[in-house]
């Protein structure tokens, strides 16, 4: 199948979904309009055959997540999603795996009306690079940098279950329980909180995806903040799944480093926290308060209990950590 062939078939046929694409699919570049008094979010993220998922990844969850993960990096600013791009090198033109790939990859697409507006096609090595591009309203976005102490640190959904759902995909697919499978089907289907994400815009004061490790991240927002913060071990959101395939031990070390759960992490002031209880209501999403932020610059003191809790070797995931 040549180039132009594969991209009317797989990824043109749709149409649109939105009247702000005025060129699309089909010529030398998009040409797109942003409304009245709102600013641009772009996004890049690329994932790599063997690097960000398993070889034998089924190809719906490969295009399911390389979408899930633009759009949880625009709703960690507190942006609407609207368009992406997709550069996508390919080994082989399998039709079979295509077909599945596009479905994986509209069905996201279509769920939060976002236009595949054009990229790019070549042979080579499996990887995909999407660039997401979404709207925020003039200075309403939410930055890194705005935590300060006596601010309380949230985190949405549950942490851990994405890397351990890695660890048990690499072992293979077969014969898995109902927690096993669980957490495989969090690992390769993330849930972007677009929804949570454009209603912190009222109330967080600093907010991250967590895509490296809860502490990883965390360390990114007390590093452009320049503060501290205090974490409470024993407040961490677990599933019960997590704990049941893992043990309470293994469970925490998951939910303090491992990657790819894509669950937002923000901090709110105290005077917002009333405010917050409504939106997390009205967003159907459950957060947790997992500690505060300190003074202590750029220092996270872990706690079980009143007593200090070590932190593990490992803090996340770090592509050139060697």
């Amino acid at each position: 199948m040549k180039e132009f062939d594969l991209i009317e078939r797989f990824f043109e046929r749709r149409g649109r979904q939105r009247k702000d694409v005025i060129v699309g699919i089909g010529d030398d570049c998009a040409i797109l309009k942003v409304p009245d008094n709102k600013r641009l979010a772009i996004t890049t993220d690329t994932l790599v055959e063997n690097v960000h998922f398993l070889a034998h990844t089924p190809p719906r969850s490969v295009a399911y997540k390389a979408v899930a993960v633009n759009l949880s990096d625009l709703a960690a600013m507190g942006a609407e999603p609207a368009w992406i791009s997709l550069s996508i090198t390919l080994p082989d033109t399998d039709e079979a795996w295509l077909e599945s790939f596009s479905e994986g990859l509209y069905e996201l697409l279509e769920y939060y009306s976002v236009d595949l507006i054009g990229g790019d096609t070549v042979k080579g090595p499996l990887s995909l690079t999407i660039t997401a591009q979404g709207f925020i309203p003039e200075n309403c976005e939410i930055r890194r940098s705005g935590a300060k102490p006596g601010d309380w640190i949230y985190v949405s959904g549950t942490l851990g279950d994405a890397g351990a759902g890695l660890e048990i995909a690499k072992q293979g697919l077969e014969n898995l329980n109902e927690s096993q499978d669980y957490l495989v089907n969090r690992h390769f289907s993330p849930t972007p909180r677009v929804m949570l994400g454009n209603a912190l815009r009222r109330v967080a004061s600093s907010c991250i995806d967590v895509s490296d490790g809860t502490l990883a991240d965390l360390q990114h927002i007390l590093e452009r903040s320049d503060v501290g913060a205090r974490v409470h071990i024993g407040r961490l959101p677990l599933s019960d799944e997590l704990v049941d395939v893992v043990g309470i031990d293994d469970a925490v070390n998951h939910a303090l480093t491992s990657g790819d759960d894509y669950e937002l992490l923000f901090t709110v002031s105290e005077e917002q926290r009333g405010q917050l209880e409504t939106i997390l209501g009205n967003c159907d999403v459950q957060a947790t308060c997992i500690g505060q932020i300190t003074g202590q610059k750029q220092k996270i003191d872990l706690r079980l209990g009143d007593m200090p809790f070590s932190l593990p070797k490992d803090a996340g995931f770090e592509h050139f950590s060697g």
